[in-house]
């Protein structure tokens, strides 16, 4: 292990490798994310995948799965499965059912409680995740603004892997995406459990748009823009 945390990111690591030594990290706090876990001072790793580091100090493994690990903070995509009394129960590819409380939206009270049915397609924050219970969700920011969480109305959703998701909501943005807003108006809303959902006013914008994006997982940079070049081609 290497004692410089830049030396070791963007770099395949597996379970049991030691990727931080916290004791020789001099008054940095540090969040780690999924994949990650502290064991005293020592960040090891739990799964396989690529060590990655985002400012100002977020670590995490990065690696491309069909099945999410919730993670606090997190967007998700979420389909309601069912509604109890305090809860919505809400699919997020996850080991178990998230709860989202229904009063986790913004001015939630008693007397305004939303009506999802069945199938709803929800755009939210996880806002707990620990092991061996069920995730919970808000469909509001840290301060409790509703932003841009909540329910996703019309357009397509389609399943990717998580891999896919990261890289769809990377800065700078993604080139399959930024090809595509130069000369196309249209709404995306991408979740790290592996969903993605796509709205235009026409409806072949969003077919293109999101076969589009469900092929660029396996193509370069270069390759992504020459694909959607060629695309905008027949359709324009």
């Amino acid at each position: 292990m290497d004692n410089k945390p830049s030396s070791v990111v963007d770099r395949q690591v597996v379970p049991g490798d030691m990727v931080l030594d916290l004791s020789k990290m001099s008054n940095q706090t540090i969040k780690i994310g999924g994949g990650l876990r502290q064991e005293s001072d020592f960040i090891t790793v739990m799964k396989a995948g690529k060590l990655r580091f985002s400012k100002p100090n977020k670590y995490w493994v990065e690696s491309s799965q069909k099945r999410y690990v919730p993670c606090v903070e997190d967007t998700v995509l979420g389909i309601v499965v069912d509604t109890r009394a305090d809860n919505f129960l809400v699919d997020i590819k996850g080991p178990a059912l998230a709860f989202l409380p229904v009063l986790a939206f913004e001015g939630g009270t008693r007397r305004n409680i939303p009506k999802f049915q069945q199938g709803t397609l929800i755009y939210a924050r996880v806002a707990k995740a620990n092991p061996g219970t069920n995730p919970e969700l808000s469909c509001t920011d840290a301060s409790g603004k509703a932003a841009e969480f909540g329910p996703l109305k019309d357009g397509y959703s389609f399943e990717c892997s998580t891999g896919l998701s990261r890289m769809l909501l990377s800065s700078p943005t993604c080139p399959v995406l930024e090809e595509f807003g130069k000369k196309l108006s249209f709404e995306i809303a991408v979740g790290l459990n592996g969903r993605v959902w796509v709205n235009a006013a026409s409806p072949s914008t969003i077919i293109v748009v999101s076969n589009a994006i469900m092929k660029s997982e396996s193509l370069s940079g270069v390759q992504q823009r020459i694909m959607v070049q060629k695309l905008l081609d027949r359709i324009q």
